[in-house]
């Protein structure tokens, strides 16, 4: 929708070829339907959460900026709110709105929508873009945006057919993987968990055969039927879910991030003061949540049972341990459609990052999550989409109609 609208800004007769019934249907549940569309942030803000090939976006984020995304929504009747972490919503808490805009903005410019029609196949001869062929006929263009998402939400029309086109025309197209996604686990006290979120806990991901964490951060972790999830974990997976199966990967989580050992030590010892002739099991309320206590009381090893003022030394400090250092195996990742984004895309070599086109072919251009670049939660990667198909639209329409 953002490369429709720039391209016919530009000048160029648009067309968008959408197979679902409406436009922007992911583009309407992000956000949990909030659509956290950007990041209030500088280009240095936005480089330094993008993950996969920040260099490469350096030009389509100096073309349109958080500040210039935010502009044109506000501009186009989408009063915006700034909330924790810099991110950015509508003041309405709809997506609804930010779609509608992008398509009252396509239809300024008098651009044609195809719904319910899909594509199959980019065509192009010679090097040069020829059209498209859609399951009802050919339509021919001088220039295609391939504009068609990842892997991630399925139901949302995202099936990887830009991947398809991409490779069909000889674009190689690198590993792909579901990335801000829960994960999978192998401990059998995790599902008896589910539900319990905890706040401001660090986890840290250490993976087998790499000396430093591929991860660490402080956040808000969910428990799952099979495995955890929340803020911080989707964030974590972006580090994760390209290792399995192969190397064990390790979330380590530190419920007490706050302390260090010898400040917690202190800290339990001062409970079990003031608990001296309790049973252990009776003796955390003051530490933990009361769902994580008979799990922590299990994996210490001390009898629940046992009085408090008769807990060793070594046992206590066993404790402390295990509050630091909460161990979970993940072993897979939830799949693609609890996926956020996909991690991997054609091969941003192949692309000319000052205009989003083709290296291989003239006039096919790409644009947001079908290339291989991905940031992390927070408005970044649909800052991504929209600076990436910005450009693309602006660069088709001025080869086409400037």
């Amino acid at each position: 929708m953002m490369a429709a609208v720039f391209a016919g800004r530009a000048g160029a007769s648009v067309m968008i070829i959408e197979k679902n019934n409406r436009l922007g249907v992911k583009l309407s549940i992000t956000g949990k339907g909030r659509c956290n569309l950007t990041n209030d942030t500088d280009l240095g803000g936005l480089l330094a959460k993008t993950n996969a090939n920040p260099r490469f976006l350096y030009s389509a984020f100096n073309a349109l900026t958080s500040a210039d995304l935010t502009r044109f929504f506000e501009d186009n009747g989408v009063p915006l709110k700034t909330e924790r972490g810099k991110r950015v919503f509508p003041k309405s808490g709809r997506a609804e709105d930010i779609v509608n805009a992008l398509e009252k903005s396509i239809h300024k410019k008098g651009a044609r929508i195809k719904k319910n029609e899909t594509v199959c196949a980019v065509e192009a001869e010679a090097g040069q873009t020829r059209g498209v062929r859609t399951e009802t006929g050919f339509i021919p263009a001088s220039a295609v945006i391939v504009a068609t998402g990842g892997l991630s939400y399925p139901a949302t029309g995202s099936t990887g057919d830009g991947f398809r086109f991409a490779r069909a025309l000889g674009h190689s197209v690198t590993p792909l993987y579901p990335s801000l996604v829960p994960l999978i686990t192998a401990e059998p006290w995790v599902p008896a968990l589910a539900g319990l979120s905890l706040k401001n806990v660090c986890c840290t991901v250490i993976a087998e055969g790499v000396k430093k964490p591929l991860f660490s951060e402080i956040g808000e972790l969910l428990f799952t039927h099979n495995g955890i999830s929340g803020p911080l974990v989707l964030s974590a997976s972006r580090f994760i879910t390209d290792k399995l199966p192969q190397k064990r990967v390790q979330v380590q989580i530190d419920l007490k991030p706050g302390l260090n050992a010898g400040q917690l030590d202190e800290r339990v010892r001062r409970d079990f003061e003031e608990n001296n002739n309790k049973y252990f099991l009776n003796a955390l309320d003051g530490l933990l949540p009361r769902r994580l206590i008979k799990t922590i009381v299990t994996l210490s090893g001390i009898p629940p049972e046992r009085r408090v003022n008769a807990i060793q030394r070594e046992e206590r400090l066993k404790l402390g341990a295990l509050l630091k250092c909460l161990t979970v195996t993940p072993v897979a990742a939830a799949g693609y459609a609890e996926a956020v984004i996909t991690m991997g895309g054609v091969d941003v070599r192949e692309v000319d990052p000052s205009s989003m086109m083709s290296k291989k072919v003239k006039g096919l251009y790409f644009a947001g999550e079908v290339l291989d670049v991905d940031a992390m939660t927070g408005g970044f990667n649909l800052q991504i989409a929209f600076s990436t198909g910005y450009l693309a639209g602006l660069s088709a329409g001025k080869g086409v109609g400037g």
